[in-house]
């Protein structure tokens, strides 16, 4: 009796399955007659209530045909062009394949294909694209007519050189991969295009050298890409970052995001994978390591002395941002750990609050002068500087309330964390450099070294697409630490980093 009425539940799961099929299909079936047509865009589009879908019907060569569009994503003097030439059909019996003759042969759209799936439809119209219809068709004819709204091109502030090209990145996906298909005229070069979101249907292309990349690291992402479950990204990469790579409360960035076409070029001839993602100006880099966040393309630009000069400048940089506050705070708190040549070290008034304390205010404080000045005004910014420098600085110093030393070590740590290349880095390290602060101001020396080795252990557990995070230094490799430590003359560098696991490592061609 139990597994008779199983069977019952079981075939009424299936009958209901396959009313829901049909039922899908016969959605997604497009109505060959105009005006249930366009009961339909009122009910699933909005039309009438979204000001920006346009329905035109018209009547050409003894047909009813009907153009939809949303007014504000298409290029008007290309739809212009199209309607007129479809004016000059002569009227009399008009096939269907005489349209898609037409379209394919005089009408000057990038591209003109025919879809028969409602759903599809609506997609490429929303995307930008407009949908002719003709009555009595159970099909459509789909016209690319985008145009994007988007800014000129123009140097991106957070990665700027003093001699290289001048373009970065902008919101639209079509001219980002013009400008790195620029640089790199290369047939191997391929753009997959996938769509992320339930409701935002958002373009992502995935960008890499076919006869370069390592296809197991395309194969794990775009797996990766397809199996996100979600309404949208309307935020673009940094949600797609999540949807991918970096799950939990991990502070480091586990890829590398850039706004230069030059520097997204060459990771791309290194064999890495590059995603863009619509309406967004910045680019995902896949796999990254600790190494690559610190390297800035100021040091390619530069000849090979001058730019291991400014590299090792900017490692020591980030090092000192790093330790310099917790070593010092570890000196004054315990003067027997503290070595003989640097007696000088330590402040002559501790002040009114204590020192760990005054490190976490100022910490604290340049944070937020920092998204003060994201929100303040570019004509405003100087006076707020001038504010944040004279009035709070100076005063609170001469007040007892902050010592000169932190002000001094504080100020030099924040132009460390300015110096990372990688706005995400220079974050996480001063996650780092906060924690360390309170191991030492909690359990002293001990604390220091115990929270250091295990922020190391944790980077070096650490993976970016099943890559060491912490490579060259763990797991060794001489070639890579050597392309780390020296900016090498460009026909020196001939071996594309092991990391990617390249089908080409040489970069040299052959004299064969």
């Amino acid at each position: 009796m139990i597994k008779l009425k199983a069977n019952r539940r079981r075939n009424s799961r299936t009958g209901s399955s396959k009313q829901d099929q049909e039922a899908s299909q016969k959605t997604d079936h497009i109505p060959s007659n105009l005006e249930e047509l366009k009961e339909r865009l009122k009910n699933e589009l909005g039309y009438k209530k979204s000001f920006d879908i346009v329905v035109r019907e018209m009547n050409i060569a003894g047909k009813k045909v009907m153009f939809v569009y949303l007014s504000g994503l298409v290029n008007s003097d290309l739809l212009t062009d199209v309607l007129n030439r479809l004016t000059l059909l002569d009227d009399g019996e008009v096939s269907r394949a005489v349209f898609n003759d037409f379209f394919d042969k005089y009408v000057p759209a990038g591209q003109a294909n025919a879809e028969d799936s409602w759903s599809k439809v609506l997609t490429n119209v929303l995307s930008g694209m407009a949908a002719f219809f003709m009555d009595g068709e159970h099909d459509c004819i789909v016209l690319d007519v985008r145009n994007y709204p988007s800014r000129s091109l123009e140097e991106p502030s957070l990665e700027k050189v003093v001699r290289g090209s001048r373009d970065g990145f902008v919101e639209s996906i079509i001219t980002n991969i013009s400008l790195v298909r620029r640089r790199i005229r290369d047939p191997q070069l391929r753009y997959e295009l996938l769509q992320v979101g339930e409701r935002t249907q958002t373009d992502v292309v995935i960008a890499y050298i076919d006869d370069i990349v390592d296809h197991q690291l395309v194969d794990s992402f775009r797996s990766k890409v397809e199996s996100i479950k979600i309404d949208g990204i309307p935020l673009a990469d940094k949600q797609l970052e999540e949807a991918t790579i970096k799950r939990g409360w991990n502070p480091f960035p586990l890829v590398r995001y850039s706004e230069r076409p030059d520097t997204v070029s060459s990771h791309l001839l290194e064999g890495a994978v590059v995603v863009f993602v619509d309406s967004s100006p910045s680019v995902m880099i896949l796999p990254t390591t600790y190494a690559d966040l610190v390297q800035h393309a100021e040091e390619i630009r530069q000849t090979p002395f001058i730019g291991t000069y400014l590299r090792w400048v900017r490692f020591f940089g980030i090092i000192a941002s790093l330790i310099m506050l917790p070593l010092w705070l570890l000196f004054v708190m315990y003067p027997e750990f503290k070595p003989a040549s640097l007696d000088f070290l330590g402040p002559e008034k501790v002040g009114k609050i204590p020192l760990f304390v005054q490190f976490l205010i100022a910490e604290l404080g340049i944070d937020l002068m920092r998204m003060a000045s994201v929100h303040t005004p570019s004509s405003l910014s100087t006076a707020m500087s001038l504010v944040a420098a004279i009035l709070i600085g100076d005063i609170a110093v001469q007040t007892g309330l902050f010592n000169n030393e932190v002000i001094l070590y504080m100020a030099v740590s924040a132009v460390g964390m300015f110096a990372t290349p990688s706005y995400e880095l220079g974050l996480a390290n001063r996650i780092v450099r906060l924690v360390l602060i309170l191991a030492v101001a909690i359990f002293g020396a001990p604390g220091l070294v115990v929270t250091a080795v295990a922020i190391f252990l944790a980077l070096v557990c650490e993976r970016s697409l099943n890559r060491p995070y912490m490579w060259p230094f763990i797991p060794f490799d001489l070639q890579g630490m050597i392309s780390i430590i020296l900016r090498k003359p460009v026909l020196f560098n001939r071996k594309r980093p092991n990391i990617l696991r390249p089908q080409q490592q040489n970069k040299m061609p052959s004299d064969n």
